[in-house]
């Protein structure tokens, strides 16, 4: 069973996404669950598509958000959970399996298995950086269903693992600019994750479940089977792209579309959308006397073949890493661009699966107005920090690596307690 990790101080949970920059800072409370004391958010600027574009005005961007949080925290952080979009995330599932000779198996062999498994990513070659290395599910001498086989015995330890890299240069990019806010990251969170992790619930990650969050410059997609991750991805698509159809479409200025899109847009025609006329400002001409009068089912014809392109990448993706149909018909949309109407129904129809569309699962404090689709990313953050930080059998892969390398630079004195603990 996981447990989590005890927390005494705040938590900080920072979503750096293409349209917004968002920051909750929370408090576990006795019983182990957060209660939210600061939220800030701004409008991001210097983000394109998931990574940094101008370093200047996403920092600019990013201590606007966490000031206002910090404010309503009334208390100051100098560290946070960070999420990962851009640098073209890779996540792969990789099976790895060692001898143990009939002994007892012990928190060494876990460690060396894993950093096994992680070798094998690294033997690939490529300029990626490691975000999570997740151990789904152990095997001894090909028994399956294993959760934590530390303490029992076997001849061949095997272990299956969820890793999920980012590109290098990008991700040093986001990292420096958390850097010249002064803020240090605790961890690194891969984006498609920490929003299944605020929107699902544990019976739909153990039927199995695929989350699609749409933000504003991409789409992140997860998959969970029998309550692991087991996939991850972004594709560069979002609302953006939806409203610069409009604004390319209809010749009208960028926040005009934005507001055609939220008031008007759809993606399901009706029989009444060619009579429904409405009023599109022209780019440089006077918004009153010079506006355009267009019937409404010029905007579905605008916005339907962006969003049908989008599911379509999402469900080639899927069947390309044979999760389409692993993960059950289960899917759970959302993100702040989940919200135009008609989603759900194409979504279906496209990816042939029982949709939903998913809100954050509450959290004690969250204001009304952050607790939407728009701020999923940021309250899996929070969920990540409190639930996600266990001993068996997720996290511990990363803290009995860190355990090792702590040990090896401890000098002999510290090998020799770490020699008569294992063995002993």
């Amino acid at each position: 069973m996981a447990r989590p990790r005890q927390k005494t101080g705040p938590i900080t949970a920072l979503d750096v996404g293409t349209t917004k920059v968002a920051c909750f800072i929370a408090q576990p409370d006795e019983d182990g669950t957060l209660r939210v004391q600061g939220v800030g958010h701004h409008r991001s600027r210097g983000m394109r598509n998931g990574m940094v574009s101008d370093m200047t005005q996403l920092e600019e961007s990013i201590r606007s958000a966490v000031d206002a949080a910090e404010q309503m925290a009334n208390l100051r952080v100098d560290s946070v959970y960070l999420n990962v979009t851009g640098g073209n995330l890779h996540s792969r599932n990789v099976n790895a399996e060692i001898q143990v000779g009939g002994n007892v198996i012990r928190d060494t062999d876990i460690s060396r298995i894993v950093d096994h498994g992680r070798h094998i990513l690294a033997s690939e070659g490529g300029d990626r950086e490691l975000i999570h290395c997740l151990s789904t599910g152990y095997s001894i001498d090909g028994g399956d269903g294993i959760i934590d086989p530390r303490g029992m015995y076997g001849e061949h330890l095997g272990v299956r693992i969820h890793m999920v890299a980012a590109a290098h240069g990008p991700l040093r990019n986001l990292l420096t600019v958390i850097d010249r806010c002064h803020l240090s990251v605790v961890e690194k969170v891969a984006s498609p994750h920490a929003s299944a992790l605020a929107c699902t619930v544990d019976d739909e990650k153990e039927m199995g479940v695929t989350v699609l969050d749409m933000g504003g410059g991409t789409t992140s997609v997860s998959v969970f089977v029998e309550g692991h991750p087991m996939f991850a991805d972004v594709i560069p698509i979002g609302g953006n792209h939806v409203t610069n159809d409009l604004a390319k479409g209809l010749s009208s200025p960028t926040i005009h579309a934005e507001r055609l899109k939220t008031m008007w847009g759809t993606v399901l025609a009706t029989a009444t959308d060619s009579r429904e006329i409405i009023k599109v400002p022209q780019v440089g001409e006077d918004e009153e006397i010079e506006a355009q009068e267009v019937p409404r089912s010029e905007l579905i014809r605008i916005i339907r073949p962006r969003i049908e392109e989008t599911f379509e990448l999402a469900r080639d993706r899927l069947s390309a890493a044979g999760m389409l149909h692993a993960a059950g018909r289960r899917l759970v949309l959302t993100g702040g661009a989940s919200q135009l109407q008609g989603l759900r129904e194409i979504a279906e129809k496209i990816l042939d699966k029982q949709v939903r569309l998913g809100r954050p699962r509450r959290l004690k404090g969250l204001p009304e107005s952050a607790g939407g689709p728009a701020f999923a990313t940021c309250a899996g953050l929070l969920r990540y920090a409190i639930q996600d930080q266990v001993a068996q059998p997720g996290q511990v892969v990363q803290e009995e690596l860190l355990d090792e390398e702590t040990r090896r630079k401890s000098g002999a004195l510290g090998r020799m307690f770490s020699w008569l603990k294992d063995n002993f």
